[in-house]
């Protein structure tokens, strides 16, 4: 009776969280890894913890969000109907649309643009927002009203903010980040924050129903957002551990 469906993600979800936690002491404790990149290793652990937050949240619009467009969201106009699948398209237009927008910032920035840690925290701030705005939706009109499509339009513009500042920095920031004898390693850390990231949501989103929406987009959120000021707060001593890597 051990081998149930429940069980069996529990035990994928010990073994995504346990992997980094031990490539992690395996990096840090190796006699290969020199003074000053087990400096930028332990200087990366909080920036992974950021990536990992934030792919909880963005991971979830397939999940939460695509429960929230099929049973809460006014999908018939009359003239013409939205499928609740249509909303995870959002995801790439967003892409799409900020990619340039963004590129054309970091370029007329140049030396000025924010550093890679404070790129993260205003990611999590932007992905915590994301979910706190679904708040408002549900104390409006209640769990049972069909409400507007773009209540879920705004909350993934805001979150695939969050992922401009995020994704594209996260490899890069992996890879100066990375010691020597363990650059392969390392790059394959930045993918398991979002794999601990989907087996953390394995775990909450059982938590997640009509009737405990607001608590849910709530504290979510709020998780998110307190992580970004502790990330804030902790920033310069990051960028120190960083021993020169923007």
């Amino acid at each position: 009776n051990a081998l149930t469906i429940a069980n069996v993600i529990s035990l994928i979800t010990l073994i995504a969280i346990g992997l980094p936690i031990w490539y992690f002491v395996l990096m840090i404790r190796s006699k290969k890894v020199t003074k000053t990149e087990r400096s930028r290793v332990i200087a990366y652990i909080p920036l992974f913890l950021a990536a990992m937050i934030f792919w909880a949240i963005e991971e979830q619009g397939s999940v939460v969000l695509a429960l929230f467009a099929a049973q809460q969201t006014k999908l018939d106009f009359g003239f013409f109907k939205i499928l609740p699948g249509n909303f995870q398209t959002l995801n790439p237009l967003f892409i799409l649309l900020y990619g340039p927008l963004f590129a054309w910032l970091w370029m007329k920035l140049g030396k000025r643009q924010p550093t890679s840690p404070k790129k993260f925290y205003l990611g999590l701030i932007f992905a915590g927002a994301s979910y706190l705005w679904m708040v408002i939706p549900v104390m409006l009109f209640g769990s049972s009203a069909k409400v507007s499509p773009l209540w879920l339009v705004m909350s993934w513009a805001i979150v695939e903010i969050g992922e401009m500042l995020i994704s594209p920095v996260g490899l890069s920031v992996t890879t100066k980040l990375a010691p020597k004898a363990y650059s392969s390693q390392m790059m394959s850390m930045w993918f398991l924050a979002d794999a601990s990231a989907q087996a953390v949501n394995a775990q909450i989103v059982r938590f997640y129903t009509p009737n405990h929406e607001v608590a849910y987009f709530a504290i979510v959120g709020l998780v998110s957002v307190g992580f970004a000021v502790v990330l804030a707060f902790f920033t310069p001593r990051i960028e120190k551990l960083m021993q020169g890597v923007n």
